[in-house]
């Protein structure tokens, strides 16, 4: 059983080149989580929210001059088509260098932290509380979401991290909530009553996320009308200086840009029934207990135990697993750090076995962390080089997330793309890393006879570091 290997790989992010031998790996684990910093410098140093909704008010605000400029004065054909599309405008602003700088924070982190499996758990949980970039509004904000939403919550109770998530910006934005209005809010009967169109309107989206992918899961015993008076708890949620129209007309004079806000008048009064429960408490708090009473439903513990025993073991996480987790996530009510200890200790996730298949992230970080000189170069796109591998960061492209199974990202064309990589990386290095004297490191105790020689009769430094990278052994954890 090669115990250092998982203990480094399916738990963590793989061995440093510095890294002592564990000989106590469960001990090594479990100490993890109480030295975890959920802001390294790498993180610290990045901007907050109001600085980034300031790029985002200054990139709207130089649309609409440029609209009136064009309506001022009408351009020819030939300099219409050489206008740059708002895509092409959004990529060099600001709103874009947030979206990069936090790319490369994150790979950084990752890359030198010395508690990775907590860090791991953060790349975990930012996956189950997907937002994706693909939006332009979230574009800015990713990186910001995972930072103040996820990193500082994985260690208390999932109800904290349910809520830090659901309210943050990039979610609200993302999901559209900050433009859903209770049908019957003071703001819509106001409307209705103008005869001047029609009012604003309910918007389910983050409701329906919350119930099927954060908490309860896919076919739970939850109907329609829940997910609909759930929508109306969440009602008043929205986003300073980001929105349009009422909503931000009704904003709070202190409120800060880029900041969650509450607006009672886009509220939907009164009680609100959601799985047999009666919700009266008002304003704010109404959805808070609901979210409360959804993070510790018994659905909720199989759902997230399920998913956390998948993510440690394999595609069908062992039955026995996932009921252990979930009675600890009940018994506690959702602590988490009771549940990462409960995952350590079990004998599943050490089983001998292929175990998974290292996402494209995965992979790249533990390749980081194996080499002791600068492995990519200091003009390195961050961003395109995990679109290139096939999982941009903060892009899965649905509110589900990356899809955690082995055949996401073991096709032959992904392969290819990790080959290359490792190939360039190790030409950039050249003779400055030796793969015989790495692989039994980086590998530990799961290094094969087979890759051994392998790595010993290659023809160059570099042929060498590309074959241990591309080993069966380093592509799984």
């Amino acid at each position: 059983m090669a115990i250092q290997y998982l203990a480094a790989s399916r738990f963590g992010l793989g061995r440093r080149y510095d890294d002592p031998a564990v000989t106590d790996a469960q001990g090594w684990l479990t100490r993890q989580l109480g030295d975890y910093d959920p802001a390294p410098a790498a993180i610290a140093a990045l901007a907050g929210r109001e600085t980034i909704a300031a790029a985002y008010i200054e990139y709207r605000e130089d649309r609409q001059a440029m609209r009136r400029d064009a309506a001022a004065m009408p351009m020819s054909s030939e300099e219409q088509q050489g206008m740059d599309p708002e895509m092409r405008r959004l990529l060099r602003s600001a709103i874009r260098q947030h979206y990069a700088d936090a790319t490369a924070a994150r790979l950084s982190a990752a890359v030198a932290t010395p508690t990775p499996f907590p860090e791991r758990l953060v790349h975990f949980w930012a996956n189950h509380f997907a937002v994706s970039a693909d939006k332009q509004t979230v574009i800015g904000f990713v990186g910001n979401y995972e930072n103040e939403a996820i990193r500082p919550n994985i260690m208390g109770k999932f109800s904290d991290l349910l809520i830090a998530a659901a309210r943050h910006p990039a979610m609200l934005l993302y999901l559209d909530q900050a433009q859903s209005f209770g049908p019957e809010s003071p703001v819509a009967t106001r409307v209705r009553g103008r005869g001047k169109g029609n009012a604003p309107g309910l918007n389910e989206n983050l409701a329906r996320e919350i119930m099927e992918l954060h908490t309860l899961g896919v076919r739970t015993g939850y109907t329609q009308a829940d997910v609909t008076s759930f929508a109306k708890a969440l009602t008043g949620l929205t986003v300073a200086g980001l929105g349009r129209g009422v909503g931000q007309r009704l904003m709070p004079a202190n409120a800060r840009a880029g900041e969650t806000v509450f607006i009672d008048q886009l509220h939907e009064p009164g009680t609100q029934t959601i799985l047999g429960k009666n919700y009266a408490a008002e304003g704010a708090q109404q959805a808070d207990a609901v979210l409360r009473d959804l993070a510790v439903h018994p659905a909720t513990a199989k759902h997230i135990a399920g998913k956390l025993a998948r993510h440690f073991t394999g595609d069908e996480p062992p039955a026995a697993l996932v009921d252990r987790l979930a009675s600890d996530f009940f018994k506690t009510g959702g602590d988490l750090p009771s549940l990462y200890r409960t995952l350590v200790a079990s004998p599943e996730p050490w089983a001998d076995g292929p175990g998974m298949f290292k996402s494209p992230w995965d992979w790249t970080v533990s390749m980081l962390r194996a080499l002791k000189v600068p492995a990519l170069g200091e003009k390195q796109n961050i961003a395109a080089m995990f679109t290139q591998l096939g999982q941009p960061i903060w892009r899965p492209g649905s509110p589900a997330g990356y899809d955690d199974k082995v055949a996401t990202w073991a096709g032959s064309a992904a392969l290819m793309q990790r080959v290359e990589l490792a190939s360039r990386i190790a030409g950039r290095i050249g003779d400055r890393a030796d793969a015989r004297q790495l692989a039994p490191l980086i590998l530990a105790d799961a290094l094969t006879p087979d890759t051994g020689q392998a790595i010993a009769r290659a023809d160059s430094p570099g042929q060498g570091l590309a074959m241990l990278f591309a080993s069966p052994t380093f592509l799984r954890r």
